[in-house]
């Protein structure tokens, strides 16, 4: 009946060297182990796809490999097709090419320092544009050595001081990080174009549903910059979206600000009695005034000075915009003894009135407000008939952070704010470390001038986290055909029965030949075993060889839709073939 595949008693050295599941190491666990709280952290303990070595440091076995390099291999086509050339830039830095850039100092305790045995400071990678930046000033002469756009695929270290959910706060990670050289602006548009195109196809392939939003470049500096993003409980990120399009960064996220009506009339700031009343909420209600009617005065120690920062009573202060606005990343919330010394008053009972020796920065939610309450710098006052510019000076900024339901800049619909995972991200650096690092070329007239550059960074494991976020039910994962570890599991009921292994080794050594990865579940185990162990790894087309194998039948299996069909024996390799074809990515 399976002549035509193979013949009984041939040895095929291909088969001794195919992927068996008695072979292959797969230690797979029936339970839910009880560190783990997200989905794919979960699901690739119990699935045999990593294990566990210390804190934010994990092990990645065979399958976990397999998907890893599959995930490379796209991220390389892709890279490939927009003119990139990749390295291999090493692990540990020295100190010198850090302290150039200034980053040195302003990567704090996230960087992991060593000294070699000579004393000389050293790093491991966060990332790699000193590294890079360093060849380039010395191997790029003129503008005709541009553009360029340089990528590897390495492994990074960051010392998370919180390392938790699997693999989505790690300490060692593998991410692709590619960096354009070009002579100007315009130079520099067209490399980003060409990124953001790149990426798109790379997430497209890899069967990710991403959103792409506007975001906050950091420590990595620049000016404009985006990330792709997937959708996703298990983290802490939010993106904020619109029906229209429209799609931000929590940090970099605006939206309109909702007209208040105030009380009418010129008053004068009257000081009132508030014994106890601390928060907004309890001002609010002591007062019998809704909280928008208030003012909430917050204290920062920005570098070495105190701010104090301005917002509508009903609204949160973005820390990252106020980065931003200041130009700085080094500030922190002020101490209650700090702000008791330069108050007199205690936190809760402050406000702008009277404030002369510090900076005031107000959200622009407060500008041509009127008759509203804020401290009065003495504990238990307040002052009620307050006003903008008439009882205080302050500069005016975006500082508030975006809540659900706002109205949406662009076309005044509810706004929606929803957890995502970063899978990658894009920047324009501009000069920040060529002028730093001195990497400059001649132009067409002859001049010395600085290298434009941008940065773009994918993070391998986030793609295969996300594809398990994205893609999972009960009975375990349910892998994107482009980065299952196999294409193909062929479950063989009955290793014994000489026929139906015959049938098996032949089927899969046809899949093989037509380029499918597949992998023949030979155990000796129950049929139970079998199917759980499989829906549990995901592996999208499953061929089951069993009980009516005599009749000239098998089974084939979607693990996606969980659709079930007979198929005869004949029949198998081309139904498999469409299957896999009529597979989502």
């Amino acid at each position: 009946m399976v002549a035509h595949l193979t013949r009984r008693g041939q040895t095929d050295k291909s088969t001794h060297r195919a992927m068996r599941w008695s072979k292959f190491f797969i230690p797979t666990l029936r339970e839910v182990p009880a560190d783990a709280e997200v989905p794919s952290h979960q699901l690739l303990l119990r699935a045999g796809f990593i294990r566990q070595v210390g804190a934010g440091i994990y092990a990645y076995l065979p399958l976990a490999q397999r998907t890893m390099q599959k995930i490379e291999q796209i991220i390389r086509q892709e890279m490939d097709q927009i003119g990139a050339q990749e390295f291999y830039l090493p692990a540990l830095h020295p100190a010198e090419l850090w302290q150039e850039s200034g980053r040195w100092e302003t990567m704090g305790d996230t960087m992991f320092r060593l000294q070699d045995r000579t004393g000389r400071e050293m790093c491991l990678g966060m990332t790699h544009e000193e590294v890079f930046t360093s060849i380039a000033r010395n191997e790029l002469r003129s503008y005709r050595d541009l553009p360029q756009i340089w990528y590897q695929i390495q492994i990074k270290f960051r010392d998370e001081p919180r390392p938790k959910s699997g693999l989505l706060r790690v300490r060692q990670f593998a991410m692709k990080d590619s960096y354009s050289f070009d002579l100007d602006s315009g130079g520099l548009d067209s490399s980003y174009r060409l990124h953001d195109l790149a990426y798109r196809k790379i997430f497209d392939r890899c069967g990710l549903r991403y959103m792409v939003v506007e975001a906050e470049s950091g420590t990595m500096g620049g000016s404009e910059s985006q990330e792709f993003m997937v959708e996703s409980e298990a983290v802490e990120d939010r993106v904020v979206t619109c029906e229209c399009g429209y799609a931000a960064n929590l940090d970099l996220a605006l939206a309109q600000v909702p007209e208040v009506s105030d009380e009418e009339g010129e008053f004068s700031p009257e000081e009132i009695h508030t014994p106890g009343q601390k928060t907004i909420q309890e001002v609010s209600r002591y007062l019998k005034i809704p909280e928008n009617q208030q003012l909430k005065s917050l204290v920062y120690m920005v570098q070495d000075r105190h701010h104090l920062i301005l917002l509508r009573g009903d609204h949160q202060l973005n820390e990252v915009r106020l980065q931003r606005t200041l130009g700085t990343e080094q500030l922190r919330p002020a101490t209650p003894e700090e702000i008791r010394d330069l108050f007199g008053a205690d936190p809760g009972s402050l406000g702008p009135v009277g404030v002369k020796e510090i900076p005031i920065l107000a959200d622009t939610a407060l500008r041509a407000r009127r008759n509203l309450v804020c401290g009065a710098n003495k504990d238990d006052y307040h002052l009620k008939h307050v006003t903008p510019e008439k009882d205080f000076k302050s500069t005016y900024h975006d500082l508030r952070q975006v809540e659900q339901g706002d109205a949406c800049l662009r076309c005044g619909k509810p706004l929606r704010i929803a957890k995502a995972l970063e899978v990658g991200h894009i920047f324009k650096l501009g000069y920040k470390y060529s002028e730093a690092m001195g990497a400059t070329v001649l132009n067409q007239e002859g001049q010395e001038t600085p290298i434009i550059m941008g940065s773009y960074g994918i993070g391998l494991e986030r793609v295969m986290v996300s594809a398990v976020e994205l893609y999972h039910d009960d009975l375990g994962m349910v892998w994107p055909r482009s980065i299952s570890p196999f294409q193909v599991l062929i479950t063989l009921l009955r290793p014994d029965d000489d026929p139906q292994r015959e049938a098996a080794e032949a089927y899969q050594r046809e899949l093989t030949g037509q380029g499918i990865d597949c992998l023949l579940d030979d155990r000796d185990e129950r049929p139970g075993v079998k199917f759980k162990d499989a829906e549990l790894i995901g592996i999208p087309v499953r061929i089951t060889i069993g009980k009516k194998f005599s009749q000239g039948t098998i089974e084939l299996f979607s693990r996606r839709d969980k659709s079930l069909e007979e198929v005869s024996l004949e029949s198998a390799i081309q139904r498999t073939v469409a299957l896999l074809e009529s597979y989502p990515l």
